[in-house]
């Protein structure tokens, strides 16, 4: 029973919920660890769940991709998906995978300089 409920919802709520599910995670992660390896994981999981999110509500169920030719007529137009969200995800992925790296070489530092990954070792940083 639970199997066909799953099936015969959307596949935009379901991908609307992992991307909660996801951030969920990673935001857990992030609040309660505190090896500097397992908080970056945390991140990435925050921002994979946030991308899952505006994908599936960028996402409208029966809409055709939004490539338009001469051959495409103006009522189709209608009945196309909106390709901002997409465009937009795309850049965040970019973004993300950018600050992912910056984090992992402070990561590199820190572990170089204090021998070990454990935020509770940094203490000259906290206030």
């Amino acid at each position: 029973m639970v199997i066909e409920n799953i099936l015969q919802t959307p596949l935009s709520n379901i991908v609307l919920i992992t991307g909660f599910f996801l951030f969920t995670i990673g935001l857990w992660g992030v609040l309660t660890h505190s090896n500097i390896i397992r908080m970056i994981i945390g991140f990435s999981l925050i921002s994979t769940g946030i991308h899952l999110v505006m994908i599936s509500i960028g996402y409208l169920t029966n809409k055709t991709a939004p490539i338009i030719n001469d051959e495409i007529k103006s009522e189709l137009l209608t009945s196309v998906v909106d390709p901002v969200p997409s465009a937009l995800v795309l850049t965040s992925i970019v973004i993300s995978l950018g600050v992912t790296a910056v984090m992992l070489s402070y990561a590199i530092q820190i572990h170089q300089t204090k021998k070990t990954l454990s935020i509770n070792d940094c203490s000259e940083m906290k206030w």
